[in-house]
C-alpha cells in the first residue's frame, strides 16, 4: 500500500499514530540538525521532519538527497507541531519519518510548482502536466468536474437520456470551416469532425427519445482569437413536443441549480430582452446587465446644428460614465486614443462633462449650447459628476464601438464583479442575415431554425425582417447557451434551403437524410447548447477558459506540449491517397 492517508487528512486526533504517505516533494528546509520536507499530493501538504536526535544518520543523508518534485513514500509517527500553521489543513501536526522510499526522482522543474509561479504561459503550456500540479490549475479542473457532474445529475433527474453521437460525420457548407479527416478505406473521400451534433440530436427526436443530452466535444476550424479553442465542449440538449417557453423554463432551472449548487447563489430573475432591444440599448446581443451605462440615441437632439460629423452620421449615440466628470483632459485623451485603436475602430469621440454643480462642458461647445447638452444628458440618463461619451457613424459599427467602450469602463470601474451573476434571455433574433461577400442571406443560427409563428410569408417579401424562434442565454456579458425551436416538417425545411440559396440537388446531397426523416412523422422539437468551457469559467469567477481545460491549444491553435499539428510521413500520405502541395 503506497499510502493509508492523503496529505490533507492528518490532524491532532492522529497524534502518536503510525501513517504511510506518498506524494511529491514540494519544498525542503535543511537546518543541519533538522530537515523539514513538505509533501504534496492533490489533496494538500503534510510537513515531514527528519530530526538528528530521533532519526538515523543514514535516513537524514537520504533526505538530503531529495530534490523538488521527487515522488516519495514515507512511514512515520504523527507528532504535534511546536509552531503551528493556521493556513494549512495539516498545520497542527508533522510526521517524524521512520522510513523513506524514493518512488521516482525528478529533474529540476522548469518553473516553480507553486500558486504563484515564475513560469510564463508558453512555458507552462509546454509542460502542462507540471502546471496541473499547481493549485490554481488543479482546482479549476476539479471545479470543472464538479460542474459537469451537477449538469448530469440535474438533467438525468429531469428525465433526459444521455446519448453519444458520432465524431466522424459529413462536411456541411454552413457555419465555420470543418476539420476534415481523410478516409483510407474510401479514397478521395473525407469525414468531418462535428461543429455540433445538430442533425443527430434532431434525428434522436424523430426516433422518439423525447429528451436528450450529451456533454460533447465539438470542432471548428476558424480563425482563432484570444480565449477561443479549435475544440470545445458543449452541453447539448434537445426536447420534443415543446415550445420556446418550455425550453426557457427548463434551462432556467438548470442554470439556477448550477448557481445554487456550485456558487451558493440564489438567482430568481431571468429577464428577457429582444435582440433588437439588446442591440439598441447595449450595442451587442450578449449584454452585461450587472451595470448600467445604457445607450442613449442622440440623432434627434444632435443633428440640428452645423456639426458635420454628426449630421452625416447614420447614428449618434452616447453613454454616461459614472464619476467621469472628474477625469483630467489627459485621461480623456487616453480614452479617445483607446476607442481609436484598430481593435475598436472609432474615428474619434465627443465628450461632455456633467459637472457636480450641474453645469455642462463639452468638446463641441462651438456647435452646441447648454440646452442641447442637457438634452444629451437626459437621453443618456447622465447624472451630475458623469462623463458623457458620444460616438457616431454607420449604425452597426458605431454600436459595436460604444459597446466595447462600455465594457472597458465597466472593467475599469469595478462594475463587473465576478461573484455577482446576472442571467438574461435574448430572444427574437433575425432568422437570416445578409452577407455582402456572397450577396445572399445566411442563417443567423443554422438552417434548421424555425421562423416565428406566422412569419413564413415574409420570407418571400422581406427576408431580413423575419424573426427566428431562437434564444440565447447570456450570463455576465457572455453567451453561455443558445438554441431554437427547429423546423420539423419537410416542406418548410425545403423552403428554408431554397431561401438560403441551396439548389434542390445541393440540399438533397447535404441534408437528404434529415429531409427523409421528416417524412416519417417528425415531432415538434427544440433545444439548446451550452458552452461548457465558458460556463465553467464564469461560475469560477473568470472569463478566460484556458485554465479550465486540461490540455488547451495556444492562440495559434497549436498544442505546444505534444507539438501538434505535425506533418505525417510519406507512407501515411500514400495510404490516404493524398499529396502535399509543392
Amino acid at each position: 500500500m503506497y499510502r493509508d492517508h492523503n496529505n490533507s487528512e492528518l490532524n491532532l486526533s492522529f497524534i502518536t499514530k503510525k501513517v504511510t504517505l506518498s506524494g511529491w516533494v514540494q519544498k525542503i528546509r535543511d537546518k543541519g540538525f533538522i530537515i523539514w520536507v513538505d509533501l504534496r499530493d492533490r489533496y494538500g501538504i503534510t510537513q515531514l521532519v527528519f530530526d538528528s536526535e530521533r532519526t538515523s544518520s543514514a535516513l537524514i543523508e537520504q533526505a538530503r538527497e531529495l530534490g523538488r518534485e521527487f515522488v516519495i513514500q514515507v512511514e512515520g509517527e504523527v507528532l504535534e507541531r511546536e509552531s503551528k500553521n493556521e493556513n494549512m489543513s495539516t498545520g497542527d501536526i508533522e510526521v517524524l519519518v521512520e522510513k523513506l522510499t524514493v518512488l521516482n526522482s525528478s529533474e529540476t522543474p522548469p518553473f516553480t510548482i507553486e500558486d504563484k509561479t515564475d513560469g510564463g504561459e508558453d512555458l507552462r503550456m509546454k509542460y502542462r502536466y507540471l502546471d496541473i500540479r499547481r493549485n490554481p490549475v488543479k482546482n479549476k479542473l476539479i471545479f470543472r468536474s464538479k460542474v459537469s457532474m451537477a449538469v448530469r445529475n440535474y438533467l438525468s433527474q429531469q428525465d433526459f437520456v444521455e446519448v453519444e453521437t458520432p465524431y466522424l460525420i459529413k462536411s456541411t457548407p454552413e457555419g465555420a470551416r470543418d476539420f476534415v479527416v481523410p478516409s483510407r478505406m474510401n479514397a478521395g473521400e473525407f469525414y468531418a469532425l462535428p461543429q455540433s451534433p445538430q442533425t443527430f440530436k434532431q434525428l434522436l427526436m424523430v426516433g422518439g427519445l423525447d429528451k436528450y443530452f450529451q456533454i460533447v466535444k465539438c470542432f471548428r476550424d476558424e480563425d482563432l482569437r484570444a480565449d477561443r479553442q479549435p475544440e470545445f465542449t458543449q452541453i447539448d440538449c434537445e426536447m420534443t413536443f415543446v415550445e420556446q417557453e418550455d425550453i426557457l423554463n427548463t434551462f432556467e432551472g438548470l442554470t439556477k441549480h448550477l448557481l445554487k449548487e456550485i456558487n451558493g447563489v440564489d438567482v430568481q430573475d431571468f429577464p428577457r430582452m429582444t435582440y433588437d432591444e439588446a442591440m439598441k440599448t447595449y450595442g451587442n446581443d450578449k449584454p452585461d446587465i450587472r451595470f448600467g451605462m445604457k445607450f442613449g440615441e442622440l440623432n434627434d437632439v444632435a443633428q440640428h446644428k452645423d456639426f458635420k460629423v454628426f449630421n452625416e452620421a447614420e447614428l449618434v449615440v452616447g453613454i454616461a460614465i459614472p464619476g467621469g466628470a472628474s477625469y483630467s483632459r489627459k485621461e480623456i485623451d487616453k480614452l479617445i486614443d483607446w476607442v481609436k485603436r484598430p481593435q475598436v475602430g472609432a474615428k474619434g469621440m465627443v465628450y461632455v462633462k456633467f459637472n457636480a454643480d450641474g453645469s455642462l462642458k463639452s468638446s463641441v461647445d462651438k456647435f452646441y449650447d447648454e440646452t442641447d447638452l442637457k438634452a444629451w444628458a437626459e437621453q443618456t440618463q447622465a447624472q451630475p459628476g458623469d462623463l458623457i461619451c458620444v460616438l457616431s457613424g454607420e449604425a452597426t459599427a458605431t454600436r459595436a464601438q460604444l459597446s466595447a467602450l462600455r465594457m472597458e469602463m465597466g472593467n475599469r470601474l469595478g462594475l463587473r464583479k465576478p461573484d455577482e451573476f446576472a442571467p438574461l434571455w435574448v430572444i427574437d433574433f433575425p432568422l437570416l442575415e445578409w452577407d455582402e461577400d456572397t450577396q445572399r442571406y445566411h442563417a443567423m443560427h443554422h438552417p434548421f431554425t424555425s421562423p416565428k409563428v406566422g412569419q413564413i410569408p415574409l420570407l418571400a417579401t422581406d427576408p431580413g425582417a423575419v424573426k427566428a424562434n431562437a434564444y440565447d442565454l447570456v450570463l455576465n456579458g457572455n453567451e453561455i447557451g443558445g438554441g431554437s425551436i427547429r423546423i420539423h416538417d419537410q416542406k418548410t425545411q425545403a423552403m428554408m434551403f431554397d431561401y438560403l440559396g441551396f439548389t434542390k440537388e445541393e440540399a438533397e446531397a447535404q441534408f437528404g437524410f434529415l429531409m427523409k426523416a421528416f417524412t416519417y412523422g417528425a415531432p415538434p422539437h427544440g433545444g439548446i447548447a451550452f458552452g461548457l468551457d465558458r460556463l465553467v469559467a464564469i461560475l469560477g469567477g473568470q472569463e478566460s477558459i484556458r485554465d479550465f481545460i486540461a490540455f488547451p491549444k495556444n492562440n495559434s491553435g497549436r498544442d505546444i506540449m505534444i507539438d501538434a499539428p505535425a506533418p505525417i510521413d510519406e507512407e501515411q500520405l500514400k495510404e490516404l491517397d493524398l499529396k502535399l502541395r509543392s
